[in-house]
Order: structure tokens, then C-alpha cells, then sequence
């Protein structure tokens, strides 16, 4: 098949390389514009990176919607499938139109679950014990095109960067399955039904703060959802700390959230308004992550110390 691919982040990555592996002939690949790290080294996107190393044609559009002369050059290629994982960007209709079969797309999650921007977080968040990986057709709506094929996975309490690696293996390899079928025109295109759906809203970095006064297990389930970005995170002596990897003792809390109890000289616990919740990992402001002992033995806690929201500082 002759073959657009559109992604950008790792998520994507491992479907560029199956499509490639699998002998499709790659015509152009486009990502997001690179990013400036710091001391303002330039970084491109990790499939860009692949990209590169194949010797491939890549395109880096601000705005796809706004830059005629690509929507024009993609035009010209005149593809059979463009396949979309992670992009970034919201395609429009006018794209959507340009393949010969189909513009599908890798999505995280059993749709119409989790439809959105942030469908592996949300996974975790809402405790699932499953979710997965559906290729589906893409249309004018937020990811609620015709479903093309599916596969699940169990979340067994992976983090998000555990996840995510795990479902972008997944769907590299259901998509390099599922493309066959829609040039053969033997793919069923299953519709959507919206009365079932649900929405995995975009992230933002406030949701990481916490004074823990919630639950001990959707305290957890934040941990491991935020592990890549924001984190979970909160203040102690004016001081933001990040967690990392925690646990639920099932011990009922003894004093009010976000207080530090069960010091002992390898670790401690915090209390959330229901259990307490053992901290294994966390990285103190300026500082690099590390266990919970190292942790204390640079900063003595007692058990009158309470970790708090910045404003309560």
C-alpha cells in the first residue's frame, strides 16, 4: 500500500516501523514541528527520529489546515491509506477525503470508550481493568469514526509510560492485521454507538496537585496515570514534592489527609481520607527521583509534618 503516515510521539513509533517492516511503501511522513529542549537544542519528534534513520520524506506543518501548499503536496501524492497515531493535530475534512481506501487511525483505548486526547491516562484514572487498542475510520467528529478492528490488554497496575508501551506494540500490530483487510474490502466497519461513549478529556497540569483528600486508591491511580507528566504532586514546607510509586496499605487513616504517619527509617506513609498510602518513589523540588529512604534521609519527617496545596503553603 502507498502510505502517509501521520504521528509524532513514541506511542507512534513502533507503528511506523511495522508498516515499514511489513513492505508498505512509505511516500511521506509527517509529525509535529520540532521542539526547542533546553540551552535551546533542537528535538525532534521520536518518529521523525525513525523516520530519518529510513531515509523517508517528512513534513512538519505548523497548521495543517492553514498551509495550502502540503494540503496541495499531499494531494499530489495521491495515497491509498493515511494512517494517523498520535499526531497532534485535528485533520481536516479535506484530508480525510484524500486517500484512495481510508484515513484510519491507531486509538488507545475500546472505542466508544474514551474517545479524546488522553484515553490510556483516563484508563487508569477510572481503575479499568481493561482497554486496548481499535483502529477505526476517521470522520469529522472526535474519534467517532467507524471501528475497524480491536485487541485488549489487561492494565494490571501499569503506569502510564508502562501502558502506553505496551498498547503501541499492540497497535502496531493490529494495524499491520487490519490494513490487508481494507484493500482486500474485506474489513467490517462496525458504527460507533454514541449512547455508550465516553470522553478522556486533555490533561492539564493543575490536575496533578493534590493535599491528599481523596480516596487512597484514585490517589494511586493518579500516581501511576501522571507518572510521565504532570505527576502527582504536592507541597511539604513550601516545598513541591512529586510522587512516582506508592501503594494502598489498607490501614485506615489515623489523622487528617496529607499527614505523614508510620515513619520509620526506610520509609513512610501519607493519609488519604480513607487508607493510607505507602510512598515507595517521589523527587523533592530541584532534586532527582528516588526511594522513599533516600528521600529521608535528606529531609526528617515526623509525624506532624502535612503535605499540602501550594495555596495552603
Amino acid at each position: 500500500m502507498k502510505i502517509v503516515f501521520m504521528g509524532t510521539p513514541a506511542f507512534a513509533v513502533p507503528s511506523l516501523r511495522a508498516l515499514k517492516e511489513a513492505g508498505h511503501e512509505i511516500v511521506l511522513v509527517v509529525t509535529q514541528p520540532d521542539k526547542r529542549g533546553n540551552r535551546g537544542k533542537v528535538i525532534p519528534s521520536p518518529v521523525k527520529q525513525l523516520a530519518t534513520e529510513y531515509g523517508l520524506e517528512v513534513a512538519q506543518p505548523i497548521s495543517i489546515r492553514k498551509d495550502e501548499e502540503f494540503m496541495s503536496s499531499l494531494e499530489a501524492l495521491e495515497p491509498d491509506i493515511i494512517v494517523v497515531a498520535a499526531f497532534g493535530q485535528i485533520l481536516p475534512e479535506r484530508v480525510l477525503n484524500i486517500p484512495k481506501y481510508d484515513c484510519i487511525n491507531v486509538h488507545g483505548s475500546l472505542l466508544p470508550q474514551l474517545r479524546g486526547a488522553s484515553p490510556m491516562q483516563n484508563a487508569i484514572l477510572l481503575g479499568l481493568e481493561e482497554t486496548g487498542i481499535t483502529i477505526m475510520k476517521m470522520a469529522k467528529g472526535l474519534d467517532t469514526g467507524d471501528m475497524i478492528s480491536k485487541a485488549g490488554l489487561p492494565i494490571d497496575g501499569m503506569d502510564i509510560t508502562e501502558l502506553s508501551e505496551k498498547l503501541a506494540e499492540l497497535g502496531a500490530e493490529l494495524l499491520v492485521k487490519t490494513i490487508p483487510s481494507i484493500e482486500d474490502g474485506t474489513a467490517v466497519y462496525e458504527v460507533q454507538n454514541d449512547e455508550e461513549s465516553s470522553y478522556a478529556k486533555m490533561i492539564n497540569k493543575h490536575d496533578g496537585m493534590t493535599d491528599f483528600n481523596e480516596p487512597a486508591d484514585v490517589i494511586e491511580r493518579k500516581i501511576r496515570a501522571y507518572s510521565e507528566w504532570p505527576a502527582l504532586y504536592s507541597y511539604l514546607d513550601g516545598q513541591q514534592v512529586k510522587f512516582y510509586k506508592a501503594e494502598v496499605t489498607g490501614e485506615k487513616s489515623d489523622s487528617e489527609p496529607g499527614t505523614v504517619t508510620d515513619i520509620t527509617k526506610n520509609s513512610y506513609s501519607i493519609n488519604c481520607s480513607d487508607f493510607k498510602l505507602k510512598i515507595i518513589e517521589q523527587q523533592l523540588q530541584g532534586k532527582k527521583r528516588m526511594s522513599a529512604g533516600d528521600f529521608m534521609r535528606g529531609h526528617k519527617l515526623s509525624d506532624t509534618d502535612r503535605f499540602k496545596m501550594e495555596e495552603e503553603k
